[in-house]
């Protein structure tokens, strides 16, 4: 295993609890306890991570003691105005997927947010992690609206609890909707590792996963690793995916439905 792919499985493990023990991962890497805890001494140098006695936990865990709870990637005011008539497009053919009385969820984002608008009428339950997204239904009187507990993360006004599941309400969804930073061959990924956890519970919730992402997203390949490719049932994007991208996501079997 190359360090790069180590690093990745580090990050998932991370992830899934916000901390992993050195035991944990001797058992799941095939590298030796030295280069371990030379992996874990890159990624803390990088500030994906920070070490404690017995293995690491992640970097959010130490800024919500200190009420400095940041994420890596573009702020949620700024992702708003990126490719924005694309994102409208991909979010309209995302709602029209909803059926009359379902609960589905829909994972904070720049272009999960552009659904809230064609949800009207449609008496849905919505798990939700986004206070945008919160305030778009509140005036939507047919939506049931549920909202995890945790911590507001500012710059995405997102809600997240990086250290275990207990925040997640007992609830199931027919359907979840999400985003991601790039999408490649390895799967859907995420610039911060706390995004990564949070949709692997949503994953977990839903019978169906769908991924509205713009095709600019298939540009570039690099992040935590939320999921492999096979674990996506429907991918909604633009006219300007590239073949190659198209290709990989109809050999898998995933529907692929390009927005305009």
């Amino acid at each position: 295993m190359h360090a790069t792919e180590r690093e990745e499985a580090i990050l998932a493990a991370l992830g899934r609890t916000g901390f992993v023990s050195y035991r944990d991962l001797e058992a799941s890497l095939d590298a030796s306890p030295a280069t371990i805890r030379r992996d874990l001494s890159r990624l803390e140098a990088d500030g994906r991570l920070h070490r404690v006695h017995g293995g690491a936990r992640l970097v959010a865990e130490e800024a919500a003691t200190t009420g400095a709870l940041t994420l890596r990637g573009t702020p949620f005011e700024a992702s708003i105005q990126e490719n924005l008539g694309a994102k409208m497009a991909i979010a309209k053919a995302a709602a029209a997927l909803c059926n009359d009385g379902e609960g589905i969820i829909i994972d904070g984002g720049s272009t999960t947010f552009q659904m809230c608008p064609h949800l009207a009428g449609k008496r849905l339950q919505v798990l939700t992690n986004s206070l945008h997204i919160v305030n778009a239904l509140i005036p939507q009187e047919d939506i049931h609206i549920i909202v995890p507990s945790g911590e507001v993360f500012r710059e995405q006004n997102i809600i997240l609890a990086p250290g275990g599941e207990q925040s997640m309400p007992r609830f199931h969804a027919s359907k979840l909707f999400m985003g991601a930073a790039s999408v490649g061959r390895q799967g859907v990924m995420q610039a911060d590792a706390v995004l990564v956890a949070s949709q692997r519970r949503f994953i977990e919730r839903a019978d169906k996963v769908i991924l509205l992402v713009d095709s600019h997203k298939f540009d570039s390949s690099s992040g935590a690793i939320v999921c492999g490719l096979d674990e996506i049932d429907v991918v909604i994007t633009d006219s300007k995916i590239g073949n190659d991208a198209a290709s990989v996501l109809t050999e898998l079997g995933i529907e692929l439905i390009i927005a305009d």
